[in-house]
């Protein structure tokens, strides 16, 4: 895989504001990163300077090897960009409206009706096509919205809340959509507030407080960096005779019953078989052995309410 987008210490001044701070990060082909933050945590400023919208104040940034300020025209052209408002022309109908953009990023007559029919049928929008845009619902719009970052086809995306307004069956043809953009190659970074989403649908997830990043990584790294080793739990279908096996230290018990045990084990692929081995010779009937999961939204809200860095985060030398 090779680095599509690179940042090395972006930054963004707004006068006394610091929006984004010498962020630094690197996001591979075909991958996608959810970007987390609170509101105003420089988000979307990021997006907008990745975009070629913003200039930044400092540092630097290239998308697929292009300069996000020399080669602007080329990078809008290489890039979709989802905005939370996307401004749509509600006077114009569906197909005229994907057209004119489609003309913007110089598709092919032919080949931009082509794209905009498909995306149309796909999202379920064929039959109003002719409607102006003004009498869409909030979710269909949204929809519009994100067939017009898609039309010309582009090597990354930035989709920002793509599924907000959206009933549970458009969201998940959204989500779907973009499960397929990751498989035919394409680069996303998703900026969302749903954090079952973005534990779905990322690869890793970035996290920005302040506009510095905070916390990289993958799901799984943050929550075993942040929340300790896994949790397990194993259920007997009736009480043990003995009392639970201590296990050497292989395990660290966080609570127990007579039916059922509760444990991180830092090793599982060595604690779990020996604690199974060890109830099988005590004559327990193992009901079930099982991971508990942990959420993704446990994670955030420790790292933006404490401020804790994660793994790989970047933390500059000087505060704001």
């Amino acid at each position: 895989m090779s680095r599509l987008i690179e940042t090395d210490k972006l930054t963004k001044q707004f006068e006394a504001l610091l929006a984004v701070d010498h962020l630094t990060l690197a996001v591979e082909e075909g991958e996608i990163l959810a970007l987390l933050g609170p509101n105003g945590a420089g988000k979307t400023t990021t997006v907008r300077m990745l975009s070629s919208i913003l200039k930044p104040t400092g540092g630097s940034a290239r998308i697929a090897g292009l300069d996000v300020v020399k080669d602007a025209r080329h990078v809008r052209h290489l890039v979709g960009h989802l905005t939370e408002f996307p401004g749509l022309y509600l006077r114009m109908r569906a197909l005229d409206y994907l057209d004119f953009f489609g003309e913007l990023q110089g598709m092919a007559r032919a080949d931009r009706q082509a794209r905009a029919e498909e995306l149309l049928e796909h999202f379920g929008l064929w039959d109003a096509r002719e409607r102006r845009l003004a009498g869409y619902s909030k979710g269909m719009r949204q929809k519009v919205a994100l067939i017009r970052a898609m039309l010309h086809n582009p090597r990354v995306l930035f989709l920002d809340e793509p599924t907000s307004a959206m009933d549970p069956q458009s969201a998940k043809q959204v989500r779907d959509a973009i499960q397929n953009l990751r498989g035919s190659g394409h680069t996303i970074i998703l900026c969302t507030h749903n954090l079952h989403e973005a534990e779905t649908l990322a690869d890793r997830i970035a996290v920005i407080r302040r506009g510095r990043l905070i916390a990289l990584g993958t799901p799984d790294e943050l929550k075993r960096e942040l929340l300790g080793p896994a949790l397990w739990e194993v259920r007997l279908a009736r009480p043990l005779d003995h009392a639970w096996p201590q296990m050497n230290g292989h395990l660290q018990i966080q609570a127990q019953d007579e039916f059922s045990l509760r444990y991180h084990a830092a090793a599982p692929e060595i604690a779990n078989p020996l604690l199974l081995d060890q109830l099988h010779q005590l004559n327990a009937q193992v009901l079930a052995l099982t991971e508990l999961p942990r959420s993704l939204e446990t994670v955030y809200l420790k790292l933006v309410e404490d401020s804790v860095p994660g793994p790989n985060a970047q933390v500059p030398s000087h505060d704001l």
